[in-house]
């Protein structure tokens, strides 16, 4: 049972250090987190957009974020390394909070979701799903389920270990809105599929990407 437990307690132990992480490093574009413990040390590693914001200088705030980290969550020998994302449209947490943004100005929810959609797959990704569910319609309105997706996404199994995975909640002026995002990112491996196929988007999501697109450059022009 002490074993058991000593599993448990590591496990949240984890997850606390992840929220911690994700809530601290949100400006300097958190993605996602690995921890490794060994006998000898606990390697954190860290995907941000921004490696130069956790890093600081001269090395001051990865030194003040190390210490914390010691001091609070009993890591032992915590040792942090940064890697710097190499394409935000394949990185779950960082697709879900563009969402988020655009939501929170008033962008039109499934317009929104198809173009980032477009964009994804536009990547290179093999799959990929949003769903946005909550205060989607006017004040007053029942709370809505928005879906799209394209591409192969395993639900179950092993395979769905695979899929890349981030939930973010916006929050406009009618109500809360959760935004999931699920990513195959290209050259994913499936051991029940041969070979990945050329994706064909769907014409709604062509042509609500081109609007998405036009909107968004004339806005940017003004």
């Amino acid at each position: 049972m002490a074993v058991e437990r000593k599993f448990i307690e590591d496990s949240i132990s984890r997850y606390k250090l992840a929220k911690y992480l994700e809530k601290e490093l949100d400006r300097a574009g958190f993605s996602k987190v690995e921890i490794q413990r060994t006998p000898m040390v606990t390697r954190i590693n860290v995907d941000v957009t921004k490696p130069g914001k956790v890093i600081g200088r001269k090395g001051k705030t990865i030194k003040d974020l190390t210490e914390f980290i010691q001091n609070n969550f009993g890591v032992d020998n915590p040792q942090i390394s940064v890697s710097e994302v190499t394409n935000e449209n394949l990185e779950p947490r960082l697709v879900a909070k563009r969402v988020v943004r655009s939501i929170e100005r008033g962008g039109n929810v499934r317009r929104i979701l198809h173009f980032t959609l477009k964009t994804i797959m536009d990547t290179g990704a093999m799959g990929a799903e949003i769903i946005a569910s909550g205060k989607i319609a006017a004040k007053g309105a029942r709370a809505r389920r928005l879906r799209v997706g394209a591409g192969y996404l395993p639900k179950s199994g092993e395979p769905s270990r695979l899929v890349r995975v981030a939930h973010v909640t916006a929050y406009p002026k009618f109500g809360a809105i959760g935004v999931r995002v699920k990513i195959v990112p290209p050259g994913t491996v499936f051991p029940d599929k041969e070979k990945a196929k050329p994706v064909e988007l769907p014409r709604v999501i062509k042509e609500a990407a081109a609007e998405e697109s036009e909107v968004d450059g004339g806005s940017e022009s003004k």
